[in-house]
């Protein structure tokens, strides 16, 4: 029987491990594009390439941030996938520089999908076809899984570091904070309906976004100074894709390819 396109991305995915460099080539397993971009962007991470399958998917990460503008600001920004299934045929009038300067490394088709995480905006997978192409609304679906576990994996990194970094000098955990930590999380859990796992990753990644020690943020929790359903529920779930919401970007008048 033939192996499934997606089930090997996903693998490959689940076999990066640590190595942050790969996370954007189990993309190119399932999806019809030439190569794929993983990046982080914004507040909380910084302006940083993390992984590119080749040099004109580093290129096109590398004019959105030089250019702040671009299908990967878009796609953080709405927290939907951007789609341009075809530059030779129309032009985006919100990204005109950008535009141009792609059109001129030969690039027929660029897409970006949001990494996010909870309340956290994380960045964007970013791809690109050097023919006009069109992703089926499966292939979409499929892109904001993996997607979705890649924001996962890019935090659990970024805490990871942040700890050792800080950890010489730092208190040691007592039981009455392993306590409060652990009753935070279950309010988390029970405000999101989300896994216990992401509930204390949620807490993890707001003491990191606040620089407070974890014991503070869930002190606030369990005292309801903090409550996660204060912010659109719609944060806290891996995103759908919804054709009527969708980002497509086309000139006014243009239409549906």
């Amino acid at each position: 029987m033939q192996a499934d396109p997606f089930q090997i991305a996903s693998d490959a995915l689940a076999g990066a491990g640590g190595h942050v460099s790969e996370l954007a080539r189990p993309f190119l397993h399932f999806l019809p594009v030439s190569g794929a971009s993983v990046s982080t962007f914004g507040p909380l991470l910084g302006a940083e390439t993390i992984s590119a399958t080749d040099r004109l998917a580093g290129r096109v990460d590398e004019l959105q941030f030089d250019l702040g503008e671009g299908p990967c600001w878009d796609a953080l920004g709405s927290r939907l996938p951007v789609l341009q299934p075809d530059l030779t045929a129309s032009s985006p009038s919100t990204w005109p520089a950008f535009t141009s300067a792609i059109r001129a490394e030969n690039i027929g088709a660029v897409f970006a999908f949001p990494l996010v995480f909870g309340p956290l905006d994380i960045g964007a997978v970013d791809l690109y076809s050097i023919d006009p192409v069109t992703l089926t609304q499966e292939q979409q679906q499929q892109t904001l899984e993996l997607s979705a576990i890649v924001s996962r994996i890019l935090l659990r990194h970024a805490l990871k570091d942040h700890a050792l970094d800080n950890a010489e000098g730092s208190a040691e955990p007592t039981v009455f904070s392993r306590r409060l930590i652990h009753q935070a999380t279950g309010m988390v859990l029970a405000q999101l309906g989300i896994s216990a796992g992401d509930a204390h990753l949620i807490l993890q990644a707001r003491s990191f976004a606040d620089g407070r020690p974890m014991r503070d943020v869930a002190q606030d929790v369990v005292e309801r100074r903090i409550r996660f359903t204060d912010i659109d529920a719609d944060s806290y779930s891996d995103i759908p894709i919804d054709t009527d919401r969708r980002t497509d970007n086309r000139t006014d008048g243009e239409d549906s390819p």
